[in-house]
């Protein structure tokens, strides 16, 4: 089962994507800023990561420059869910590191459709290792 990191300091942001995620089959960690969040992908190694960019302290584009530049960390996806829909915003996200970019607000199910590709795109260590076998 995929394990998905959320990175949000909005408590009802976490909450709303945890409850939904997890009623669709995956595991859920949450965090509430970038620094946490650097511990956790280092300790947990996520599958996907969901990251606000608006975060307190270090923000999401320098968070996903730095899981980029860990190589045990660079490969995992990483969607920015944010507020910022500017293009400037867009366009540091994705030299950042981002794979993918969602505006809020939003509708979950649109949320569902982008995480499921995206672990298709890049599939969890774990599956890749059940498929040699």
């Amino acid at each position: 089962m995929p394990l998905i990191m959320i990175v949000d300091d909005d408590a009802d942001v976490v909450k709303t994507f945890k409850n939904d995620l997890t009623r669709e089959g995956y595991q859920v960690i949450c965090t509430y800023d970038a620094d946490e969040a650097l511990h956790s992908v280092n300790c947990a190694r996520p599958d996907l990561i969901l990251a606000d960019i608006a975060l307190p302290g270090m923000d999401g584009i320098e968070l996903s420059r730095q899981i980029r530049a860990n190589p045990a960390t660079a490969s995992i996806p990483i969607l920015f869910v944010t507020v910022s829909g500017d293009m400037e915003t867009k366009v540091a996200a994705f030299d950042a590191g981002a794979d993918d970019y969602l505006v809020k607000p939003f509708d979950l199910q649109e949320l569902n459709l982008r995480v499921k590709a995206l672990l298709s795109a890049f599939p969890p260590i774990w599956l890749e290792s059940e498929s040699d076998d």
